[in-house]
């Protein structure tokens, strides 16, 4: 495995490159003959109040390097067989209790806008016939970073609580099913496009937070308002943590993907026994 780095560092399995630059990598032919190419760059959406100079960052950040790195792959005498690059459920804007699968239109909102302009991006290496795959993740389950490393010490103290009203859906996956599908995706030819990458089984907010509080072994009884929400994070607040969005990962399940964690609650129980 090799990474796309910013900055040169003394491990040879890195090559440096900069989007922002003309031109972007001074040897474009280190990417010849690579089997796939995974690109999940992206400025935080969570967590940040969406100032406009946020705002543009994360559009920017997408979408440069997006564009530049389908550029030199399709460029390419021997490219990869395949470009998987990041995008979101976000796509799907807030959409009540409609469920959503990949040939679900896209909704309104900045994420929805954002999210669109990201998959379309890429288009320069579809147009050269690479499979392109765009990675539509949901709330990524992992410990060790993300939401659910945020929201383990408040429940782990018995302060955690819904978000809102709580009816709101969730889609997630386990960081460990996340990784299995990408394998997945790059060894399944007959996937190309728009992939959700979420578990089968969304679950409303509510019931997210009273399982999470049930693998500590906590209550869960200190809900976090709407209008509080909203007084500390604006417009973020409606469209990431107020937003609802019951999406399927119908591609891989019609691929044949097996999911380890494919319940919320022995995922969990998976991730916090670590």
């Amino acid at each position: 495995m090799v990474r796309l780095v910013r900055q040169p560092g003394p491990n040879q399995q890195e090559i440096c490159w900069s989007p922002q630059s003309s031109p972007v990598m001074d040897d474009p032919s280190q990417l010849e003959s690579f089997d796939a190419v995974i690109h999940l760059s992206g400025a935080n959406v969570a967590g940040h109040r969406w100032t406009p100079a946020y705002k543009k960052e994360i559009v920017e950040s997408r979408m440069r390097t997006t564009q530049a790195l389908a550029a030199l792959l399709a460029e390419r005498k021997r490219p990869p067989r395949v470009f998987l690059c990041a995008s979101a459920i976000g796509i799907y804007g807030n959409r009540g209790d409609a469920v959503l699968t990949e040939a679900s239109a896209p909704g309104a909102g900045f994420l929805a806008e954002t999210c669109v302009a990201w998959e379309a991006a890429a288009q320069l290496a579809k147009d050269a016939g690479l499979r392109t795959l765009h990675l539509r993740f949901g709330t990524v389950l992992s410990p060790e970073g993300g939401a659910l490393a945020k929201l383990l010490p408040l429940f782990r103290m018995g302060l955690g609580g819904r978000l809102g009203s709580g009816q709101q859906w969730m889609s997630w996956i386990s960081l460990p099913d996340l990784v299995s599908a990408i394998f997945h995706m790059i060894q399944t030819p007959q996937l190309a496009g728009p992939v959700n990458i979420v578990a089968p089984n969304p679950v409303r907010n509510s019931e997210f937070t009273q399982t999470l509080a049930r693998a500590l072994h906590r209550p869960a009884i200190f809900p976090a308002p709407a209008f509080a929400l909203r007084a500390a994070f604006g417009e973020m607040a409606d469209e990431a943590l107020l937003s609802s969005a019951r999406v399927i990962p119908e591609q891989l399940a019609q691929s044949g993907f097996r999911f380890r964690h494919a319940q919320l609650a022995s995922a969990l129980q998976s991730l916090l026994a670590k």
